[in-house]
């Protein structure tokens, strides 16, 4: 069965939108103000860990405990997280298409999982990596093996790599001996190699994938 292996935050969840969605969420339910929410916005830009929690009580003082912060947070954006139903319903023609499908992500664990069991994809992967799970990061080639190996499968079969990110995502699946699917957005690097194939939504690259099996 080929394997594709997704990303999770802004490939199949629009990130932006759910840290919005959570930040607002959190300030409100703990009655924190504008100078709270924009530090959160600013800071979580572009990941949380639970010592960005530590950073945020001591930064306000707040009385609450960094650790109920960070549960408070990874909660809501589990509630916030949302994945698209045509892109729900590509992912769900891939499994009809004896596709293995697998998550490689960076990020702390229990937000990612959190998020994967919130938007229902936790039901339609196989496997999952998450960087937290080992202490590294895409693009280490150790993450993608990981993602296989919780897949049942052998990376050096090959597959597919499909995400946002140039260096972590297509980068690392290069690395990985994998063909990728960019999501263009970033800016691209200079000298890193180009991706097979180069798409606007996780739509297209599922169709990309699905012809392959045609």
């Amino acid at each position: 069965m080929p394997l594709a292996l997704f990303d999770l935050d802004n490939t199949l969840v629009d990130r932006g939108a759910a840290l919005a969605v959570c930040v607002s969420d959190f300030c409100a339910t703990a009655g924190l103000g504008p100078e709270i929410k924009a530090w959160m916005l600013s800071e979580l830009a572009d990941r949380a860990t639970p010592g960005d929690f530590v950073r945020l009580q001591e930064a306000f003082n707040l009385e609450v405990s960094a650790e109920r912060l960070w549960q408070s947070y990874v909660d809501l954006m589990a509630a916030a997280a949302t994945c698209r139903p045509e892109v729900v319903e590509g992912l769900i023609r891939l499994r009809a298409e004896a596709w293995t499908i697998g998550i490689v992500t960076n990020g702390a664990s229990d937000v990612q999982r959190a998020k994967l069991a919130g938007t229902g994809l936790a039901a339609l992967v196989e496997g999952v990596a998450v960087s937290g799970d080992l202490d590294i990061r895409k693009p280490d080639r150790r993450l993608f093996e990981l993602a296989a190996s919780r897949c049942g499968v052998n990376l050096a079969d090959g597959g597919w790599m499909i995400g946002d990110n140039p260096a972590g995502d297509i980068g690392g699946g290069h690395q990985a001996g994998l063909r990728t699917i960019w999501l263009r957005g970033r800016p691209w690097p200079d000298g890193l190699p180009a991706a097979h194939h180069s798409v606007d939504d996780a739509t297209e690259a599922i169709t990309i994938l699905l012809n392959e099996t045609e």
